[in-house]
Order: structure tokens, then sequence, then C-alpha cells
């Protein structure tokens, strides 16, 4: 998860010893490139990128891994994995979103494939190894094979939602009387591979000359919704999806599994409506867009008769963003978010450096 209201944990890493590296296995441009966007993360970061330097991928040069830090509070793992063979980090000045994230990784690899990973997953064994070799297969069956998601599972085993499809006015409205497990996407029950509308961006196999075309993911959403969006343009500009539940990984903490904080809900927002702008009609734009008003003025309300006073001015904003969508201002839509979110990862550091000077030295 690219913004959180607090660091995700899971269990420590693991001791092992270092992967060996052959040199004399390298190839001089990997098949396949990992990106993943970190933001607060370092801890999972760290041990998702060590389950797969011990993919026979990585050692052999087939793989790559890409790290991009969206201004994070500084961290010891930071400095240790820029020593690590087969990983690169991308460390920016500013949290500039998921998806920029994603575009700037992107850039900075040479895969053939380019697979998007949350930093809250863990992987099985060999797992690059059998992307390599399904991307590969599904590519032969289709040469127009544009994306490819696996098998999402929660930490218990069960199926976790991976696949739903195209947002609508109707089915979003809808989908506030389901779990929120359900309300985006679903998962598929089902052993064959088979084509999707759309794949959720936890865990997305892409084809190069695919992202190439399209122009990456559009740099317009912050958070949440940009998966949707490129799995869309991908068929719009024929290339297919598709799913296949061979492969599976697990996500620790996808968002309905977690309290949305205030700043969380303003960027789900200003990315549903950044997608109504893009996709829908436009009187159905205007009706998402006063309801999202409706619904920032009434958590006004609420926040000051809670006595959650940090919450209004965030809710503040969200006013505004749906004002600057009913006014056809996306641009200041998304620079009002990325205000917000600039914000709160300052007060973040702030608080971590404050902590570390209690620390005992």
């Amino acid at each position: 998860m690219l913004v959180a209201d607090a660091p995700v944990r899971l269990h420590p890493l693991p001791k092992t010893a270092p992967v060996p590296t052959p040199p004399e296995s390298k190839l001089d441009t990997p098949h396949l490139s990992v990106v993943i966007v970190n933001y607060r993360q370092w801890d999972n970061t760290a041990r998702l990128t060590a389950q797969l330097r011990h993919s026979e991928a990585l050692r052999r040069g087939l793989a790559e891994v890409i790290i991009v830090d969206n201004q994070s509070v500084v961290h010891p793992w930071r400095t240790k994995m820029r020593r690590q063979s087969g990983v690169s980090l991308r460390c920016l000045d500013r949290n500039r979103g998921f998806a920029r994230g994603v575009n700037e990784g992107c850039r900075l690899s040479r895969g053939e494939w380019f697979l998007v990973l949350n930093p809250d997953v863990t992987v099985p064994e060999r797992f690059l190894d059998r992307a390599i070799e399904l991307a590969d297969e599904i590519q032969s069956q289709d040469p127009t094979a544009g994306v490819i998601g696996f098998r999402l599972e929660n930490p218990d085993g069960s199926a976790q939602g991976s696949v739903g499809k195209y947002p609508t006015l109707w089915r979003t409205l809808f989908g506030l009387l389901q779990p929120r497990s359900r309300r985006k996407c679903q998962p598929l029950y089902t052993p064959k591979r088979l084509q999707v509308p759309w794949l959720t961006g936890c865990c997305l196999l892409i084809r190069r000359q695919c992202l190439q075309q399209l122009g990456g993911f559009d740099p317009g959403f912050f958070l949440y919704y940009e998966d949707v969006d490129f799995c869309q343009r991908a068929w719009q500009n024929r290339w297919s999806v598709w799913y296949e539940p061979q492969l599976h990984l697990t996500h620790h903490h996808p968002l309905h599994s977690r309290q949305v904080p205030p700043h969380i809900r303003l960027m789900t927002r200003q990315s549903l409506l950044s997608y109504a702008h893009k996709h829908w009609p436009g009187w159905q734009l205007r009706t998402i867009t006063g309801l999202i008003w409706t619904e920032a003025k009434f958590r006004q309300w609420w926040a000051r008769r809670q006595g959650q006073t940090q919450a209004v001015p965030v809710f503040a904003q969200l006013e505004e963003v749906a004002r600057a969508f009913w006014q056809d201002r996306a641009g200041q839509a998304f620079r009002r978010v990325w205000r917000v979110a600039h914000q709160h990862g300052r007060s973040e550091r702030g608080k971590a450096h404050a902590h570390a000077k209690l620390l005992p030295r």
C-alpha cells in the first residue's frame, strides 16, 4: 500500500544467508522487472525483496527488482538494500502517488514484462520463475496479451477479491449495500485461465509494449482506480487482460480489511471522480460529484460533533475536490490531494524523528 495511516506490520524477517549470485550466469537484459512502490513499509519491502531474491530467475539475471520510495522516513533498510545484487532503489523527493511511482519504476527497468507488487504481499518459492513461464505461455497462446493477474489469497488461505467489472454509477451505489471486501472487486473461484475486464494493481504483470503504448499508468490518479483505468485502456487499444489462477500469493492488508482514515478517504474519492471524469457520461459524473460533495459536508459536520478536529480540514478539502470536478478542473483536484498527502507525510516524518530522539543511545 502506498499511503497508510500506520505502518503495516508482518512477521519479522528471517535471518538467512546471503543469496549467491554467480556473475557468469548474469544476462545483459532481464526478462522481468519487478516494481515495488514503497511508502513507510521498509520492513515489508525488505521481506518481499528477500523472498524474490531466492528465485532462480533473479540469480541468473532473468529478473531484476526496482524499488521506488515515495519519500518515506529514512530507514536502515534503505542503505542495506542499495547493496543487494539485482536490486535497484530510487528515492523520490516527495510522495508523488502510486501511479507516478509505478511509472518511475518502469522507466528505470529493462524487462520485457513488468511485475507491479505491493510491499505487503508474501510470495511462494519460485514465484518469479513461474511468473516468467506463465507470461511466456499466455503470450504464445494470445499474442495480444498485455496484462496478467494472479490469484490473491487472504492470510487464512481464503480467496481475496482481485477481479472486477468496470465501475459504473449504479454499481458504485449498489456496492454501498455490499461488504467492503466485494464493493470494487471479487474473488474468482475457477481453476481455468480466462480473460477479465480488469485486475487489481496489488499484483499486476504488464507487457512492456502494452505499457509504452498506453503511456503508463495515468498520473492523474493518486491512489486507487489507476489499475481499473489502465486495464480498460488496454482493452480499448486491443490488448487482452488475463487472470491466471495457477500462481497465487498472499495479500496481507487490503484496504477493505482496515479502517479508512480521512486522508485515504480523500484519495479514494478523488480517484473515483477521476475515473468517472474519464469514462462516465457527463450526467453520471455530475451525479457522483454531487453525492461526494454532500458526503464531504456531512463528514465535516460529524467530525466537529465528535470532536475530531483534525479530520475537518481533510473533509473540507474533499468538498473542494468535488467542487473542482463539478467545474471540470481535475488537475486542481489532484493538487489538493497531493498537498494533503504531503502534509500527512511531513507530520508522520516529524513524529518518527521525535520518537527516534527518545530512544536510548
